[in-house]
């Protein structure tokens, strides 16, 4: 493209996304907050009582934001507390649970990590070093074994050394299979798992007493969902079974909390980005030219479009490729 319209459509979609992550924002329970200063203390946001967020910044990681650009949350019951993800390092980790403390003095039960994104997982070693136990499905861990060593070199290269000094990889304390909840806290808690979705072992987490729902990999808001690691059928039956559920605010994996139509909105994502891909495969357009072809302007405010959707439209247009052949 031309410089100039690059140019301008940054500017643009500058402007729409802090509208769109306003308007996403209104969850009924608190007004809408701004996004946290990148690499600033994380601090914890009352969003129903005894359910908290603290939010990771937007963009990409990189030096500025010391990769902190996952969201993490906490319940808090009579007994304990139960922490969702863990971020992106050993300092981050720490900070998270600094910032438990200024909320409450109730113990950290377990961490759940949600999905395998550095994001929300490398900080799990703050965690085991006070001997709180990670939690995560069993194909969650297997990939994190395969591949996060990588990933946390890149990590490094990114965001640089020193803020990651201390992190390491590590193995969860526990492991799980299917939907359950978790009597740990005098609160029930329920943590779903509906196969391979957004993630091969993607889940969320349901504070039955608020109706909270934090999303993890299944939903972001504001942001475009990575597909690379989905399976988008499973995807579309996982939104499916969340609409089904008593769900008020929603806490997303990255973007600021919403409300339940965040299920539907990333449901359309998902719907016009197959149909505009199967279209170009159809078509018998190259790969070559995917990532032009495949814009969905509705979505250019978005945060990471330039980045995320090109490579979405990519990886979907290989899968229908290859469907479309062995068919």
């Amino acid at each position: 493209r031309p410089s100039r319209r690059i140019m301008s459509l940054h500017s643009r979609r500058r402007v729409l996304l802090g509208l769109g992550m306003a308007a996403l924002a209104g969850c009924g329970s608190a007004p809408p907050a701004a996004p946290p200063v990148p690499g600033a203390p994380p601090v914890a946001r009352q969003i129903a009582p005894g359910v908290y967020v603290m939010p990771g910044s937007p963009g990409s990681a990189d030096e500025s934001n010391l990769g902190r650009i996952g969201n993490a949350g906490f319940i808090v019951g009579e007994r304990g507390v139960i922490v969702v993800d863990t971020g992106t390092s050993f300092a981050h980790g720490r900070a998270l649970l600094a910032a438990i403390r200024a909320v409450t003095d109730q113990p950290v039960r377990v961490a759940l990590v949600t999905h395998t994104r550095p994001e929300f997982l490398f900080g799990g070693t703050a965690f085991r070093e006070l001997g709180i136990p990670i939690r995560m499905h069993s194909r969650t861990s297997r990939l994190m074994a395969s591949r996060c060593e990588t990933c946390l070199k890149a990590l490094r290269q990114t965001v640089g050394e020193t803020p990651l000094l201390g992190t390491a990889m590590y193995k969860p304390d526990q492991e799980f299979e299917a939907t359950h909840e978790l009597d740990l806290i005098g609160r029930p808690v329920r943590v779903l798992y509906f196969g391979h979705s957004s993630g091969p072992g993607d889940i969320a987490v349901l504070d039955e007493r608020s109706g909270v729902l934090f999303g993890g990999g299944l939903l972001d808001a504001g942001r475009v969902p990575d597909i690379q690691d989905s399976d988008l059928e499973g995807w579309k039956k996982a939104l499916q079974s969340l609409r089904a559920l008593r769900v008020g605010t929603v806490v997303p994996g990255h973007g600021p909390a919403s409300s339940s139509a965040l299920i539907d909105t990333v449901e359309r994502y998902l719907a016009q980005l197959e149909t505009k891909v199967r279209g170009l495969v159809r078509s018998g357009a190259s790969l070559l030219g995917v990532a032009e072809s495949g814009e969905l302007p509705e979505y250019e405010g978005w945060d990471q479009y330039d980045v995320i959707h090109r490579r979405n439209a990519s990886v979907a247009f290989l899968r229908f490729e290859r469907e479309l052949m062995f068919k």
